[in-house]
């Protein structure tokens, strides 16, 4: 007979003694909870889905490898993927009317036969005269023989291309080609687009530069001037209207690498790669003498009216050897002259007078007109925004010392010096930004390439009316019926000019001279100014850079009115 052994199950409260009295004890951590094990159910249902992702896998494989393996293997053996630059346009470039300067044509692939398909613009430039030193040219992009990229930009070499080659350039993007193996391009895919270039409108008229351009050639031809420039500026923002040189090279010739082109511009002797503009540095000659005049007057060593008599020369007793003096020519016998008269005559005599003093004339002295010079911006670059810009140079007892192996300086240097003679040297740019400043009132405006651009300038210390005497003797030059006030040819109807010229005469014995003239107009109402030099023409010749204007005022006239008004 069997005995029936009675189970009896143990309580939690049994196994778990003092659960819950234990030190520490944490119900929110499941300290103490009784574990029940996982359904059989929920076991089923994991592995339902475990089955389900494996026979899916498994069609795919089997589809992938079995059923289409051999077209698949045959794609993967006879195509590539290659990852390709898209190149970015570069930013077109307008004239201030919206009148293209440099602009994109689509090209045909520029690398060898094993590159990619994507190609670059070509860049093209205007075919008006005169911009090619402002614009200047670019480098393209460059491949080796196995089409592999070894420059992916554009690159600005000179001119604007060159100061604004950020903003121009823009930023490639790349693409994803796929190619048979006979290189059959199946696919592309844009991976990253690219940025193209930002446009940009230049303060310039194009219509005005290519006519001061063709008007200021055609002088030089005739006179035998081996070259120029010349600069219009807006006298109120210092925005640049014209700004060109001569002679020029061939930009398109040199964008497509032209090698006989190339070669006759940097062999040639009238330096066709020299932006004289802006770093062609030229003796100023009688220019100089209305910063001079308005120095004069601000420092109170003379007054508006005071009449100094000119004979024709200033003769200097030489203490050395006193039947040999220093005798310092006018171009001619004035009279007795004031300052309007002595501007509007160019009168050599007055400005030896008023710059290094005579009889009992005080003048600035050497000191004086480096420090007026300095004022009016000679001597230091302008700011424009062109590479190369030369500062020029203003004469000095320090420059002479250096430049002349230790020799003093003389009194005769300043004589020189005031009428824009000896060692004096300044840019075009210089002369148009000076002459701006003495239409506008003192304003020494930055030349601004960019259209809407800010004014920026600095104050000249000079009060407007001591300017006023030097803006009416400049008109005067224009009006005036004296047999020698020799700009009136320059009184033409339609516009009011007001003028100053000035001749430097170059060479070992001086037999060559560079012909300026600077101005503004209209002289009632100053809005735009103007500076044009002549390099280096016979000394003999009469026809010079006053006259070589007459017809380009006269076009201004008859075409567009409203710069003439």
């Amino acid at each position: 007979m069997f005995r029936t052994r009675r189970t009896h199950e143990i309580a939690p409260e049994d196994i778990f003694i003092d659960s819950s009295n234990l030190p520490e004890h944490n119900t929110r951590q499941f300290e103490g909870r009784v574990e029940h094990p996982v359904s059989r159910r929920a076991i089923f249902g994991v592995g339902m889905v475990f089955i389900v992702i494996a026979f899916v896998f498994s069609f795919r494989a089997f589809n992938l490898q079995i059923a289409h393996g051999a077209s698949y293997e045959d794609i993967s053996v006879n195509n590539t993927l290659e990852k390709n630059l898209v190149f970015a346009d570069r930013g077109i470039i307008y004239d201030r009317n919206g009148t293209e300067l440099a602009w994109n044509t689509p090209a045909p692939d520029a690398a060898s036969s094993t590159a990619t398909t994507t190609s670059y613009a070509l860049r093209q430039y205007t075919s008006l005269p005169g911009f090619s030193l402002l614009l200047g040219f670019v480098t393209y992009p460059k491949a080796d023989s196995s089409g592999a990229w070894w420059r992916e930009d554009y690159a600005g070499v000179s001119g604007i291309e060159l100061t604004y080659n950020s903003l121009l350039e823009g930023t490639n993007g790349s693409s994803m080609v796929q190619r048979t193996a006979h290189g059959k391009v199946e696919q592309t895919n844009i991976v990253s687009p690219p940025v193209n270039g930002q446009n940009m409108t230049l303060a310039l008229d194009a219509n005005l530069q290519a006519e001061l351009y063709k008007v200021l050639t055609s002088g030089a031809s005739v006179d035998g001037f081996q070259g120029g420039a010349g600069v219009i500026m807006d006298i109120r923002t210092g925005e640049i209207i014209s700004i060109t040189s001569f002679p020029q090279y061939d930009d398109n010739a040199f964008q497509t690498g032209n090698a006989s082109a190339i070669a006759a511009a940097a062999n040639s002797p009238y330096s066709p790669l020299l932006d004289r503009a802006v770093s062609g540095l030229y003796a100023p000659g009688s220019i100089v003498k209305t910063i001079f005049a308005a120095g004069a007057l601000d420092e109170g060593i003379i007054s508006p009216q005071k009449e100094i008599v000119s004979t024709g020369a200033i003769t200097i007793p030489n203490p050395y050897d006193p039947s040999n003096p220093s005798v310092f020519h006018d171009w001619t016998v004035h009279g007795p002259i004031d300052m309007e008269t002595a501007i509007a005559v160019s009168s050599d005599e007055y400005f030896y007078t008023i710059g290094g003093g005579y009889g009992g004339q005080q003048g600035l002295g050497v000191s004086g007109l480096d420090k007026y010079a300095a004022e009016f911006g000679l001597g230091s670059t302008t700011g424009i925004a062109l590479a190369g810009e030369a500062s020029g140079v203003v004469p000095s007892p320090a420059w002479k010392a250096s430049v002349f192996d230790g020799q003093s300086w003389l009194l005769g240097d300043t004589y020189h010096t005031a009428i824009g003679q000896f060692g004096f040297q300044i840019t075009p740019i210089q002369a148009v930004r000076f002459v701006a400043a003495i239409a506008n009132g003192g304003k020494l405006m930055t030349p601004q390439l960019l259209a809407s651009s800010t004014p920026e300038f600095t104050q000249i210390p000079i009060s407007d009316s001591d300017l006023a005497i030097v803006r009416a003797g400049m008109r005067l030059a224009v009006t005036s019926d004296r047999k020698d006030a020799i700009d009136n040819i320059l009184n033409i109807p339609g516009i009011e000019l007001a003028v100053k010229t000035g001749t430097a005469q170059i060479g070992t014995h001086n037999q060559w001279v560079n012909s300026w003239v600077i101005g503004y107009w209209p002289a009632s109402d100053p809005k735009y100014a103007f500076a044009i030099v002549l390099e280096k023409g016979p000394s003999t010749e009469t026809h010079n850079a006053e006259a070589s204007m007459i017809p380009f005022f006269q076009w201004l006239v008859a075409n567009h009115p409203e710069y003439a008004q």
